[in-house]
């Protein structure tokens, strides 16, 4: 049966759920009709997204040092990685990166720590900082801590936190298959005492851990329930050391099907190209941009990625803007700033992404 996937990009803009069999046959497109699936939810992304791209940054503010046992992860208890551990870092370091992030045209400035959950005292840190870092620079502020309270939720949302990051990962089946130490269900509350809070969510998932297409097509379905403002898309990086090291079966096209899934089943969400993007999509990475509205730049958590400059010169080459953050108030919008605008600025930019 040959699937019509503008029908499909019909059912996404009018609101209908994909059936299982629908985003079966978006997983198993045949190579030759990739760029079809492309086109059909390229007019998806255009309805609801325009073309406007989101850039983000993020920094691992305390490396390793957690009790879990994720398996991809090269922080995790279980993990042997060769990387750097280190407690909360300064202050200062934390309002350099954003300041870094807001010379990149980054929308949102990403911080993260390592561990099962934030404590009280680091928490209090957080708030600090948080609060340093908006009267200082003009960026949007997500904080991943790991599982977290709705009262400590709400302190992060007072001291001027937009959203919170904490992904599902993958499907609530396999979840016992990638950790033990914690369940799928704790994230899920994590999340929902976050939106309780006032927080925005921003969940996703990790694809390529070894997990089934029916593990895909359950998390996009479960990411479209719970309708997080923004929805990360990462690509295991087999990091040596760890568990997962010698997984490997994800092509440049499994990874754009997954992308289209994921647009096509949450077509009003922002669609983050995360981590792995540089290894799994290499030279068709612009096309992953047909799919998704947003993007990592300069690194992840312990892992190098493109710079932020080619990232600006991919989307040049698209045609696309960028879409800065504008803060609250009576003309609430992001600022577009013109591609070509972008390339004069960087060249006052200096070179240099977060560690």
């Amino acid at each position: 049966m040959i699937v019509d996937f503008q029908h499909l990009a019909d059912k996404a803009i009018n609101g209908e759920v994909l059936t299982r069999e629908e985003c079966l046959a978006v997983l198993t497109c045949p190579d030759e009709r990739v760029l079809d699936l492309l086109a059909a939810t390229y007019r998806v992304r255009l309805t609801f997204c325009g073309r406007r791209v989101h850039l983000h940054m993020l920094i691992n503010a305390k490396s390793g040092i957690c009790p879990e046992d994720c398996h991809y992860c090269s922080q995790s208890s279980i993990s042997r990685a060769a990387i750097e551990r280190y407690p909360l870092v300064s202050l200062e370091r934390l309002l350099e990166g954003a300041r870094r992030a807001k010379e990149a045209h980054c929308r949102r400035y990403c911080i993260v720590i390592s561990g099962r959950g934030a404590n009280n005292r680091e928490i209090d840190f957080l708030v600090r900082a948080v609060r340093r870092i908006k009267e200082e620079v003009d960026i949007a502020i997500c904080c991943s801590v790991g599982l977290i309270s709705e009262e400590k939720a709400r302190r992060l949302a007072e001291a001027g936190v937009e959203q919170l990051n904490h992904n599902l990962n993958t499907s609530e089946r396999y979840y016992p298959t990638i950790c033990t130490t914690h369940t799928y269900e704790d994230r899920w509350q994590t999340l929902q005492a976050a939106r309780r809070a006032g927080l925005h969510l921003c969940s996703g998932a990790i694809f390529g851990q070894g997990e089934s297409l029916e593990d895909i097509i359950d998390v996009a379905l479960a990411l479209r329930e719970l309708e997080p403002q923004s929805i990360p898309v990462n690509f295991l990086l087999p990091i040596a050391g760890t568990p997962l090291e010698n997984t490997r079966y994800l092509r440049p096209y499994d990874c754009l099907r997954i992308l289209c899934l994921m647009r096509l089943t949450n077509p009003k969400q922002e669609i983050r190209v995360s981590a792995g993007r540089e290894v799994h999509l290499r030279s068709l990475q612009p096309l992953a941009l047909y799919a998704a509205n947003s993007v990592f730049v300069s690194g992840y958590l312990t892992t190098p990625g493109q710079h932020y400059e080619e990232t600006w010169q991919m989307i040049r080459d698209l045609g696309f803007e960028i879409e800065e953050h504008v803060p609250e108030g009576p003309e609430e919008a992001a600022a577009v700033l013109a591609v070509d605008e972008v390339g004069e600025a960087g060249k006052s930019v200096q070179v240099g992404g977060v560690d």
